[in-house]
């Protein structure tokens, strides 16, 4: 994995990560939804969506800004 990745450029790993949590984020998104929208107020989960959500929103905005920086430089 490490010799795959030195043969990228320096903006496409970060744009895969970014791409991953911003996937993270999307489905922390619709647990959130679901947990918001349950018919049982009672079964509470043990997930906290909502951080997640923020969390991972940040990653990914962070992620990919560093990805489009350095992809608009070279």
């Amino acid at each position: 994995m490490r010799a795959y990745l030195a043969a990228m450029d320096d903006w496409q790993p970060m744009a895969i990560y970014g791409l991953v949590a911003g996937s993270l984020a999307i489905l922390s998104w619709f647990g959130d939804r679901r947990r918001m929208r349950r018919s049982n107020p009672d079964a509470v989960g043990f997930m906290p969506w909502t951080a997640i959500f923020f969390f991972s929103t940040i990653v990914a905005c962070v992620t990919l800004g560093l990805a489009a920086r350095d992809w608009f430089t070279a």
